[in-house]
């Protein structure tokens, strides 16, 4: 028997516009192509409905950009836990390194610096933190769900959990190698420095040093700290001398609001200390979008932290690929790559988007199209110049659910 021609398309079908055909559109009439008779794991497939059964515009291959703190190792000590996501595990990842990390109330992150920058955002409870700025001032403060902060590079500085519910929080360092475990730590300097140089230093006897851990701390166990004014007062905090380290993510106002969602910012311009790492804290009501655009200056890293979405992100080649996210999966979009976030269930989408860069930027497709001459958008897309007008006229950040008319 002569084998099966493969399907003929005389001239492109939409949603189906490659030769050779690609998609299970092609397989019309021929349900046994679809076959899948090898070994099946059904839980990982039903998290994935979008890679197994993907929309007939996808097309080809590209790097995989899907990962999640959910398949992360954690690491737990008394007092709390860590989990990571970094660039040996997740190959596409190369700009951002992800830390979820949680202490219990009282518990203490301890006293250390990293050789990146260090950006944060609360998602449940209130964390006290503290550091020093590059000229020596300290810092004390509370932040809680929604708030932020940041700390350069080599800059010293600790976390405890505040009562009741401690602190649950998202890490986002500007190198995606950087690890949790690859921390330079207060504990471990002492115990791999001679007593004799520690007594010289601080101008006491090597006896005080006794009973110093030998092991570094990493999470343990403290007292719910106290009154904030006193810590501060303690510490030598003098206000207004330096840049803040915090910002009140949740509280800003957003730069892009309407019935579909909203975008809030931080970046240089609105919160001066985060010098490395640029922010947005999305929202997508059910039904609603993220609209198609692209981000000209930076990779995009994607926490995701309540709902279910879906993303196609397109490349050259071409390539078009869409995969699924839900609470704590991570994604990532490389610069200047256009992509979409479509809200596909029926709770609030909200998510963050992280870039290694002073600033966020953001190009909108549909921004672009209403500043072109109509004839030349309609040359391209064979759609008349009186249909182009109904089109979006600025950035709309959030695309809402529009009912039929």
């Amino acid at each position: 028997m002569d084998p099966k021609p493969a399907p003929h398309h005389e001239s492109p079908v939409l949603g189906n516009p490659d030769l050779p055909p690609e998609g299970e559109i092609n397989t019309s009439g021929d349900p046994a192509a679809l076959a899948m008779t090898g070994p099946q794991n059904p839980a990982l497939a039903n998290l994935f409905p979008s890679q197994l059964h993907a929309p007939p515009t996808d097309v080809s291959t590209q790097a995989f950009f899907w990962s999640s703190f959910n398949i992360s190792p954690r690491r737990v000590q008394a007092g709390g836990w860590a989990r990571e996501v970094t660039q040996p595990d997740f190959a596409i990842s190369d700009e951002i390194a992800g830390v979820n990390m949680y202490l219990d109330a009282g518990a203490i992150r301890e006293l250390h610096w990293h050789q990146t920058a260090e950006w944060a955002l609360m998602t449940r409870g209130g964390c006290r933190i503290t550091t020093l700025s590059r000229t020596g001032l300290p810092s004390v403060e509370d932040v809680y769900a929604g708030d932020l902060w940041f700390f350069p590079p080599g800059l010293p500085h600790s976390l405890q959990g505040l009562g009741p519910e401690g602190a649950e929080f998202v890490l986002a360092f500007d190198d995606g190698a950087q690890s949790e475990s690859n921390t330079l730590l207060l504990t471990d300097w002492f115990s791999h420095t001679p007593p004799d140089v520690l007594a010289k230093n601080f101008g006491v006897a090597q006896e005080v040093f006794r009973d110093i851990p030998l092991h570094n701390l990493w999470i343990f166990p403290g007292e719910v700290p106290g009154e904030l004014e006193k810590d501060q007062l303690a510490a030598g905090v003098q206000w207004g001398d330096d840049q803040p380290v915090i910002f009140r993510l949740a509280q800003s106002a957003p730069i892009h609001e309407n019935s579909g969602g909203s975008i809030r910012i931080a970046d240089s311009t609105n919160f001066p200390a985060s010098t490395t790492v640029a922010a947005a804290l999305v929202t997508v009501e059910p039904g609603s979008m993220r609209e198609l655009h692209w981000h000209p200056n930076a990779d995009e890293w994607q926490y995701y932290l309540k709902g279910s979405a879906r993303m196609t992100v397109f490349n050259t080649g071409p390539h078009a690929n869409t995969m699924d996210f839900t609470a704590g999966d991570v994604g990532v979009v490389k610069r200047n790559y256009g992509h979409y976030i479509e809200n596909t269930g029926d709770e609030q989408l909200i998510f963050l988007e992280t870039f290694r860069s002073n600033r966020y930027e953001e190009v909108s497709l549909a921004n672009w199209l209403a500043h072109l001459p109509p004839q030349l958008v309609s040359a391209h897309l064979n759609i008349p110049a009186e249909t182009l007008a109904t089109f979006p006229r600025t950035t709309q950040g959030i695309v809402p659910l529009r009912t039929p008319s």
